[in-house]
């Protein structure tokens, strides 16, 4: 594992983060601010938090020797991603080291079989679900969804199956019922190891082609039980499956008005990127907070409309995203810009813009403009 560089300490705690894309980029930007030290470990010096932290470590999460030497000097650590092996964090967890979410929360994240079987044994709302490995598409019912157990994210390893023909992959699997689909929701909420949590308003995602590519905050004309609903079904996973940090719960809202718990993430979460200037405490502060166990922060909105719109890479050619960015800054200078730093290729996100009003609809089209130049070079 090669070193980059290191601060020096500063008297206040250094959180290790595993993973240096772009969530581990705006939990620096939160851990700024805080004073405290991020340190990332990350398997590419190109990686979008590598490019902006001071500490940056290279190694690869599933090395457990460069797991180990990375703990070294943090006062706790967590992830940008779910994918470190759940062996590896309880052997840091059993050396000593402040790791957070668990091995046994973050398994729920990782597997989603798991995840199906425990929401369901704890009586959670879920939509109708077998193991392939035990029932047939045959006996389950068409059209249906079919899922990877592992792996999947922005739509990959999600498949509408329809015929008993269509190909699916040699890998474990699980299928869904096709749900009577209004919408999709979300909540974010924190909890600290002491067990104080933190729930965000309820958000509406737009998804096109399996990626997500808005979210509204709060969800356009949700009834306000349904909204209670959402933040106490989000509460309640936190504490039943023991996450400590942020929890990203994903959820379908069906035809006449019920809930259903679609996925998770055990970290900050695409879903919740409205917060930086949309909430009082964005959500890479509140996983901060919690996995250091400090008090939490106000959730409460900054304005009564935010929307978020993903920017995703365009085509190859045209103006520069420098010169793009000069366009979307005078034709919308409102709206706030995050760009990753990553290597722009077409469908890839690479930044996301947020606008913030009293009206959603005026919100909603701003942050799909600014979007739109930067993404295409033109308004859309």
């Amino acid at each position: 594992m090669t070193e980059i560089s290191r601060p020096s300490r500063t008297g206040l705690p250094v959180v290790g983060m595993i993973g240096g894309g772009q969530l581990a980029r705006m939990t620096h930007q939160a851990a700024i601010s805080l004073g405290q030290s991020l340190r990332v470990l990350t398997g590419d010096r190109d990686e979008s938090a590598a490019l902006v932290a001071a500490d940056v470590e290279l190694g690869s999460h599933t090395d457990l020797a460069a797991l180990r030497a990375f703990a070294k000097g943090c006062d706790v650590v967590t992830f940008d991603h779910e994918h470190v092996p759940a062996e590896h964090i309880r052997a840091l967890a059993a050396e000593g080291v402040r790791i957070f979410p668990s091995a046994e929360a973050i398994r729920y994240t990782q597997d989603k079989r798991v995840m199906r079987e425990r929401l369901s044994q704890l009586g959670f709302p879920v939509p109708r679900w077998a193991w392939l490995a035990e029932a047939g598409l045959a006996d389950f019912g068409l059209p249906a969804i079919v899922k990877t157990v592992s792996g999947g994210y922005d739509g990959r390893g999600v498949f509408l199956v329809s015929s008993l023909e269509d190909e699916l992959p040699e890998t474990d699997l699980i299928v869904e019922e096709l749900v009577p689909l209004r919408r999709e929701l979300a909540v974010q909420v924190a909890r600290s190891p002491f067990g104080q949590v933190a729930v965000y308003p309820v958000v509406q995602t737009v998804q096109r082609d399996g990626i997500c590519v808005e979210v509204l905050a709060p969800a356009p004309d949700l009834p306000e039980p349904v909204a209670a609903q959402a933040q106490q079904i989000a509460i309640r996973i936190a504490i039943e499956l023991g996450v400590v940090g942020l929890l990203a719960v994903e959820l379908f809202e069906v035809d006449g008005g019920g809930l259903l718990v679609n996925e998770l993430a055990m970290r900050p979460h695409n879903s919740g990127h409205w917060t930086i200037e949309g909430a009082r405490t964005s959500q890479f502060e509140q996983h901060l907070r919690a996995v250091l166990d400090y008090p939490m922060g106000e959730t409460h909105l900054t304005a009564p409309a935010v929307a978020m719109a993903n920017v995703l890479g365009g085509p190859p050619g045209g103006m520069s995203i420098d010169e793009r960015l000069h366009h979307m800054m005078a034709a919308e200078p409102g709206v706030k810009v995050h760009l990753y730093g990553k290597q722009i290729r077409p469908g890839r996100k690479i930044g996301h813009v947020t606008a913030l009003g009293e009206d959603m609809a005026d919100c909603r089209a701003r942050a799909s403009r600014a979007a739109a130049w930067l993404q295409l070079g033109e308004a859309s």
